[in-house]
């Protein structure tokens, strides 16, 4: 859907996803299905609590995934 939205989990990236990682995402994601890239002033609030709630759903995903193969704490290559 939207290519610019990179992996945000190991192996994909070194270590775990920055919260500017996963609010960038979050920000795309809003920008493509609302087909906004900047709300105007009107709709601002209402993009701005839809790009949080994406990003605290995206977090709260990266945080509770179970990655086969991969040992906790283990760092990746590893």
């Amino acid at each position: 859907m939207c290519r610019s939205i990179k992996t945000l989990r190991p192996p994909a990236i070194p270590e775990e996803a920055t919260q500017e990682e996963i609010r960038a995402a979050a920000l795309q994601y809003v920008r493509k299905v609302s087909g906004f890239r900047a709300p105007a002033a009107h709709n601002r609030e209402v993009f701005d609590r839809a790009v949080e709630a994406v990003a605290a759903a995206t977090a709260e995903l990266l945080d509770d995934l179970e990655v086969r193969g991969a040992r906790s704490g283990a760092p990746v290559g590893a």
